[in-house]
């Protein structure tokens, strides 16, 4: 039984790796992860990229697509059936409808299949038939890829580093206050209370929540804010506290790190084995305009977040014998300010700018890997139109939309953006409370009545560059 069960073994193996052998040099299978903190607009961006590349009138900037090369895209059923579909009809419905509406936002991991025919180019481009790819699109929250970055803590680590956070937000946040007050009246020594552990849970739960409205962008651990179905389960009733000086069997702390342990190895690490670690190209939606309007904290926040995303992924070229033995790296990475419709097309450089020096820290170390790493602003879904308007006899660059809340038209001038992007990290690595010569305000639009022509996705800003930067070469 054993020898049967190794040589099995070995021909599944032998299998797999002429599979994979086949696919890579027929029909190659590239993964786009897609992800982003809350309000990054991850749905809205993988909805529109999908109609968008199934109608490409709106595509002058991926090449392949401009060239014509692309001689069709279709839908496929997805591959992995453990995965739940991504719901592109019903996102695309919600978006598109009458009544247009922001489709309900990602809360756990999706995928789904597009699949290219495309027409080859260059000297041999007679001797070669269509050539196939597949693109396999992985939505997944972002707030669970920062929980990576736990892997590398103890118990002890992460709750001195996360309560010393929360001491930082609490001035701001009363949920902070509460929970610190909580945490520093608990003796870890003492006798495990069941009750007592979930009502620190609860109150830790409660403050990662506020921080989340409030524009923070670190909240871990991401499954207490999208539990799904682990909701009220061991692994997630844990809460940092202080170190007890001793803690025995039956301790308090010692259960502490038992669920923290029990965290890491049931749900992050599964995360990371089959789903991240799978990762060709990836990008990062960002939402910058909203941390602008929250202050300097908050984007400072942002950008240390940023940094822990891009140390996560296993950047750099994979080799061709390394891809079919499953050791993928991530060759593309693409940081995408998202809203850029909430600004005129006057300040799109700036919000870029900022974007690009936010991520400058982290850039550095993946393109020394051998990774391309690049930022610009976009709109996966163009919510807005350009107007001019005046305010004491100056011309503002302005947008009109139609305000989230009440349905009425509304203009905004949020404010101008500086052109140099230390005018904003500086005061934002100082840790000041506010920003001293400007405010950036933000209004919440809905989605504008669309009336598509046969042919054209729906409207957008630069969702073309970016596809023509994360698979461009492979089209």
């Amino acid at each position: 039984m054993a020898l049967f069960g190794i040589t099995d073994g070995i021909a599944r193996g032998i299998d797999q790796t002429q599979a994979g052998i086949s696919g890579l040099l027929f029909e190659p299978v590239l993964r786009l992860g897609v992800t982003g903190l809350s309000r990054a607009g991850k749905t809205v961006f993988i909805t529109s990229l999908i109609a968008n590349l199934l109608h490409r009138g709106r595509m002058l900037q991926l090449s392949a697509a401009r060239d014509g090369r692309i001689e069709t895209v279709h839908l496929q059923p997805q591959p992995d059936l453990t995965l739940p579909r991504f719901d592109y009809e019903t996102h695309l419905a919600a978006l598109t409808g009458d009544d247009p509406r922001w489709p309900a936002s990602t809360r756990s991991i999706s995928e789904l299949r597009l699949s290219f025919r495309t027409r080859p180019s260059g000297w041999f481009a007679g001797f070669r038939g269509p050539q196939i790819l597949h693109l396999d699109i992985v939505d997944y929250p972002g707030e669970w890829l920062l929980d990576l970055a736990l892997m590398e803590k103890t118990f002890a680590t992460w709750s001195e580093d996360t309560l010393a956070l929360v001491a930082k937000r609490a001035p701001r946040l009363p949920e902070a206050r509460d929970f610190l007050a909580l945490a520093r009246a608990e003796d870890g020594a003492l006798a495990l209370d069941e009750a007592r552990l979930q009502l620190l849970a609860t109150g830790f739960t409660r403050y990662l929540t506020a921080a989340r409205a409030a524009g923070w962008s670190d909240c871990t651990p991401g499954r207490f804010l999208l539990p799904g179905d682990l909701a009220g389960s061991p692994v997630l009733t844990f809460a940092p506290i202080p170190e007890p000086s001793e803690a025995g069997r039956g301790s308090l702390w010692r259960e502490m790190v038992r669920r923290f342990e029990g965290y890491k190895a049931k749900v992050v690490t599964p995360f990371f084995r089959d789903h991240f670690s799978r990762v060709d190209r990836q990008i990062v939606l960002m939402d910058v305009l909203g941390a602008l309007h929250q202050g300097p904290q908050a984007v400072e926040d942002l950008r240390k977040v940023m940094a822990e995303v891009l140390t996560a992924f296993r950047v750099g070229r994979a080799s061709w014998l390394s891809s079919l033995i499953g050791a993928r790296r991530v060759a593309k990475i693409l940081f995408a300010a998202t809203r850029a419709d909430h600004l005129h097309h006057e300040q799109h450089p700036a919000l870029t700018a900022i974007t690009e020096a936010l991520v400058a820290d982290a850039k550095g170390r993946a393109e020394f890997a051998g990774a391309e790493v690049a930022a610009l602003s976009l709109a996966s879904l163009r919510a807005t139109v350009e107007e001019t308007v005046e305010r004491g006899g100056v011309p503002l660059p302005a947008v009109r939309g139609r305000l989230l809340t009440s349905g009425k038209q509304a203009v905004m001038y949020p404010g101008a953006l500086p052109a140099d992007p230390a005018r904003i990290l500086s005061p934002a690595r100082e840790g000041a409370a506010d920003w001293l010569d400007a405010e950036f305000g933000m209004m919440e639009f809905a989605p504008a009545r669309l009336s598509l022509k046969p042919g054209d996705g729906p409207p957008h800003i630069r969702l073309d560059r970016a596809v023509e930067f994360l698979i461009g070469d492979r089209l």
